[in-house]
């Protein structure tokens, strides 16, 4: 794995889905990973799901610096929801804070308050709020808006987080597009912000940010 963190922009967990958020924060030692491996490596094994060598992955790309993606929150059928609330992330943050290893919240609904306080309090933390956006459709702009309350511009992150049809990420970025002018055109109105803010605004989400963040 080190040697593929090498040359990849990040590295990606599905921890919520195997684990739940709410797991041990701290670097397991070798004898740990050796024994959690000795465990998981047996005929059954289909999918990786010991929690030890999860957060062992999880270190190996803190070690290699890589930003890392965490999905939160509404996922598939495999993820506890209330074990998937972002904020279960406490202690590996903290644990992680001095590193500097940006960590990308995914998706977050419904638990967009809670990761625009991680965002805020944490200078690692990222908010990345796709799903939400593509699976509301029209309630969309509500979503938008509330991604928005808490997390610090520079560090919220447009996706579509679309898969398989092109028409999906076609709708992702369109419903990204007019609930963030929606949002953005009403602070303008109630000259919360200017309009050369609303701009700034929408550029950090919409690319900079993650230009930024991955070294694009």
């Amino acid at each position: 794995m080190t040697r593929q963190l090498e040359t990849a922009v990040g590295a990606k967990s599905i921890a919520a889905y195997r684990v739940g958020l709410d797991l041990d924060p701290a670097r397991p030692t070798h004898v740990e990973v050796a024994r959690a491996a000795s465990e998981w490596l047996r005929p059954q094994a289909r999918r990786l799901d010991h929690p030890v060598l999860i957060r062992h992955l999880l270190w190996t790309a803190i070690d290699a610096g890589k930003p890392i993606q965490l999905h939160t929150g509404h996922g598939d059928s495999d993820a506890v929801l209330h074990r998937s609330n972002p904020s279960l992330l406490t202690g590996f943050l903290q644990a992680t804070r001095e590193t500097g290893v940006p960590i990308l919240l995914l998706h977050c609904y419904p638990y967009l308050r809670e990761a625009g306080c991680l965002a805020q309090i944490y200078p690692h933390v990222y908010v990345d709020n796709g799903l939400g956006v593509n699976y509301t459709g029209p309630g969309a702009t509500a979503v938008i808006r509330e991604s928005m309350e808490m997390t610090p511009f520079s560090k919220l992150l447009f996706s579509s987080d679309a898969f398989g049809l092109p028409e999906l990420y076609a709708c992702g970025a369109l419903l990204w597009r007019r609930g963030t002018a929606a949002v953005l055109n009403e602070w303008v109105a109630a000259d919360a912000i200017s309009s050369s803010d609303a701009l700034r605004y929408a550029e950090l989400i919409a690319h900079g940010n993650a230009e930024r963040v991955y070294g694009l």
